[in-house]
């Protein structure tokens, strides 16, 4: 079935509903990206995401492992989750983005939202269903996009009611996941991103170039070599910026005292861990937070 048949779509064209701090939030992003998009280390956000392609493929990172996506693959991250796309060289890719928040609990219902998003917490949450399955998907996003420019007073209920719709086709499909991970790599490159699965599984440990090394059997001047070549970080850099990434998920969605979250997050003491955050992200932990914490829901 033709894209062009199946998902209706306008390049540049963005819906939002609320902010993202709301307990409801929406922001549907029409638009595309090419290469010079792609960003050097993976990111999060405080919100759900989902990214569908439009075009024939790109690579999507999660938590450090590559997952080859192609056209109408559904990607789901949730809050907090390292991820970046890398986008292909030429033409740029078109792609969907959705980003939303949904309350945990509301009156009257026991757990259903919190059942939904579930599906994006799933080792490899990534979707590619048949052709008749993606009919039914796209209707629901294509309902959202014909509703988008009215000015009715339903208009956000019933692109919520739409969008909740389509959640719930998603859960009660999930078994009809026919993905597998094509992604095309050489011995040395699957070695390096061994290497950065493990990484990001284990930032809250002793990590080190030799101590790596060693877990993967290969030398320190190999490993050094290649990772350096593949994700253009080196071994050293790579492990800080991971641990970064999950002290800033930390600064931003809880009140531990800012002394209590190097330890878990892999730093030898409180003092490394602000010099090295100030290194790559250019400003304290608590600047950090201060700025990125106002009106934020707290999870104690």
């Amino acid at each position: 079935m033709l894209i062009q048949n199946l998902v209706q779509y306008q390049d540049a064209y963005r819906v939002s509903i609320n902010h993202e701090n709301d307990p409801f939030f929406y922001h549907f992003d029409y638009d595309a990206r090419s290469a010079d998009f792609n960003m050097r280390f993976q990111h999060f956000h405080t919100f759900y995401e989902l990214c569908i392609f439009l075009c024939p493929s790109a690579v999507h990172f999660v938590e450090g492992v590559p997952y080859d996506v192609q056209a109408l693959d559904i990607v789901g991250i949730s809050p907090n989750r390292l991820h970046k796309t890398q986008y292909p060289e030429g033409r740029p890719c078109k792609r969907i983005i959705i980003q939303f928040n949904l309350p945990a609990h509301v009156t009257g219902l026991s757990n259903e939202y919190e059942q939904l998003v579930k599906i994006f917490e799933r080792d490899v949450p990534i979707f590619r269903f048949g052709s008749e399955l993606q009919k039914r998907l796209f209707g629901k996003l294509n309902d959202i996009y014909q509703l988008a420019p009215k000015t009715d007073p339903m208009r956000n209920l019933v692109i919520h009611q739409k969008f909740i719709e389509f959640l719930i086709l998603l859960f009660l499909n999930q078994d009809a996941n026919i993905y597998s991970n094509g992604a095309e790599m050489s011995i040395s490159e699957s070695k390096v991103y061994s290497v950065a699965s493990y990484i990001h599984a284990h930032y809250q440990d002793d990590l080190s170039l030799e101590g790596l090394a060693q877990q993967f059997g290969i030398s320190t001047s190999y490993l050094s070599h290649r990772f350096k070549a593949v994700t253009g970080f080196s071994v050293t850099d790579y492990v800080q910026m991971t641990r970064i990434r999950n002290a800033q998920a930390l600064l931003i969605n809880t009140n531990i005292p800012i002394t209590e979250i190097s330890e878990p997050c892999g730093f030898n003491c409180f003092s490394q861990f602000n010099r090295v955050f100030r290194k790559h992200i250019g400003m304290s932990p608590s600047t950090y937070r201060k700025k990125h914490q106002a009106q934020r829901p707290i999870i104690v």
